[in-house]
C-alpha cells in the first residue's frame, strides 16, 4: 500500500481513519476538501481542484481522503488501495452530528487560511447541511462502492471494506509500515 484513497459517507469517519493510516505508513496525507474549499465557503474550480488533485496524487507515498466521485479519473490513476468506511447508517449520522457540535462549539477553522467554520445556522438551517447531505448520500454511497469494488474497470486496485471502529482500528494496528 502506498497510495490509497479512503472513500465513505460525510461523518464515517474518513478523516480521523486517513490521519492514523498516513501516520503508521509515515507517508503524506491529504484531505481532498482542503484541496477543494476556498475562503468563504467559496468552491474551487474543476481547474483548480483537478490541478491541486494531481500535484499531490504526483507523490509515489499517499494516503488521499474524499470521495468527488468526479476525480475518479485522475485519483485512481495511479491508487493501489481504496479503502471504504462503510460504518451503519446510525454510526455515520452519530459521528457527524457529535463532529458537527464539536465543530460549532470550537470554532475551529475546518482547512488551513479559508477561515471556513460551523456554524448553527450551517448545519440545521440550510440546503448545505452536512448532515443533510450524510443522509441523502448514504444510501447511494453503498451503492456504488459496492458496484464499483467488483467492476473490471478498476481491479487493479485493492478494495478494502470497513464497517466498524474495532476493525478500522485492527486494520492501522495490524499494518506493517
Amino acid at each position: 500500500m502506498r497510495r490509497i484513497n479512503v472513500v465513505g459517507t460525510s461523518g464515517s469517519g474518513k478523516s480521523t481513519f486517513s490521519k492514523h493510516l498516513a501516520g503508521k505508513l509515515s507517508c503524506p496525507y491529504y484531505e481532498m476538501d482542503s484541496l477543494f474549499w476556498k475562503a468563504n465557503w467559496q468552491e474551487s474550480t474543476d481547474e483548480e481542484f483537478f490541478e491541486a488533485l494531481s500535484q499531490v496524487t504526483s507523490n509515489e507515498h499517499w494516503v488521499l481522503d474524499g470521495n468527488y466521485n468526479r476525480t475518479v479519473p485522475i485519483k485512481w490513476h495511479k491508487v493501489d488501495t481504496v479503502i471504504w468506511i462503510d460504518y451503519s447508517l446510525g454510526r455515520t449520522l452519530y459521528q457527524a452530528v457529535k463532529r458537527a457540535v464539536y465543530r460549532i462549539i470550537s470554532q475551529k477553522e475546518l482547512w488551513p487560511n479559508t477561515g471556513n467554520k460551523e456554524s448553527l445556522k450551517k448545519v440545521l438551517a440550510s440546503k448545505d447541511s452536512i448532515l443533510l447531505w450524510t443522509l441523502k448520500t448514504y444510501h447511494t454511497n453503498k451503492i456504488r462502492y459496492q458496484s464499483i469494488m467488483t467492476d473490471e474497470q478498476y481491479s487493479h486496485i485493492q478494495f478494502v471494506r470497513i464497517t466498524s471502529p474495532k476493525e478500522a482500528k485492527q486494520f492501522i494496528e495490524n499494518i506493517i509500515a
